[in-house]
């Protein structure tokens, strides 16, 4: 059931990334995210009211068991630390996405599931089996492979600062995946609890981050609104609700939950050749496959 939510997850990721992509070209990175953080949160706020207020929208044994009612400062300041690591994850990842390839974004960030792996094994003890192991490392070559077919579009993975901001949001990412783990299965947090209060705090901080740097340079920056945006805020609540009721399953293992999730480079690389026109398809059409190998190597490996 868990590697069907993650799969779902995925798709929706692709999508979220070609919405992204865009809602970007020639715009705002910061009031794009102010919009996405506003937009997600209230898509949850129905949860937060139902939750505090009792309107019975949901039910109170389904808020009970995955909302929690036990809820104090602690669990709010931790959320909170979660929503400060993934907004910086996104605030790399818009400027990445904005100036790179989508079918160089995708296959990146496809290699998270390997700094993911490394801290799941190392914190939460998690073992992977043969063929999981055989998806990690097709992953590792898929990385090096694409780095010599950015070159050939000019894009130097040494000395690009997106390349380097798209590797940021990749490990920022993964740190905010493990802590998710942490969250949910260590401080028994429930899933919804989680995604819908970060929401709240990213939109907070986007408030203070929009007024003290974009505000004062908006004429240099200009914003234009485009329906791709709320399109963003759509995919990534979705994705993000399969993602935690995912790794809410007790057999679930977030290394596996991780790279499965990665699978959205297939969406993410098809948008890039078909909508965006994207050039060198062919050596780069090598490292999807490789992926997608190894998406089918994590999949038969855990179930």
């Amino acid at each position: 059931m868990w590697v069907g939510a993650a799969l779902l997850s995925a798709m929706l990721l692709g999508l979220y990334d070609v919405s992204k992509k865009r809602s970007l070209a020639g715009n705002a990175v910061i009031p794009v995210l102010l919009l996405n953080t506003l937009f997600s949160s209230l898509l949850l706020l129905p949860y937060i009211l139902d939750a505090h207020l009792d309107f019975g929208w949901f039910g109170a044994k389904f808020l009970q068991e995955d909302y929690g009612y036990d809820i104090g400062i602690r669990e709010h300041l931790l959320v909170a630390l979660k929503a400060a690591i993934t907004l910086s994850s996104w605030l790399c990842g818009y400027y990445a996405i904005k100036h790179l390839p989508l079918t160089i974004v995708g296959p990146v960030n496809a290699t998270r599931p390997v700094v993911v792996l490394l801290g799941a094994i190392l914190l939460f003890g998690e073992e992977l089996n043969l063929w999981q192991w055989g998806g990690v490392l097709l992953t590792i070559v898929s990385l090096y492979l694409l780095s010599r077919a950015g070159r050939k579009e000019n894009i130097d993975f040494r000395n690009n600062r997106y390349v380097w901001a798209m590797f940021a949001a990749m490990l920022l990412g993964a740190v905010s995946g493990l802590y998710d783990k942490f969250l949910i299965s260590r401080c028994d947090i429930g899933p919804i609890f989680v995604q819908s209060w970060f929401g709240i705090y990213q939109f907070a901080m986007m408030c203070i981050i929009g007024a003290a740097i974009w505000l004062p340079r908006r004429a240099a920056e200009p914003f234009h609104w485009r329906w791709t945006i709320p399109l963003i805020s759509l995919f990534v609540t979705l994705a993000d609700f399969c993602y935690y009721h995912a790794l809410d399953d007790a057999d679930s293992m977030i290394a596996v939950v991780s790279m499965i999730r990665r699978s959205s480079v297939i969406v993410t690389f098809l948008c890039g050749a078909l909508i965006f026109g994207e050039r060198n398809l062919k050596h780069k059409a090598l490292d999807l496959v490789l992926i997608l190998i190894g998406m089918v190597l994590l999949c038969i490996g855990s179930v």
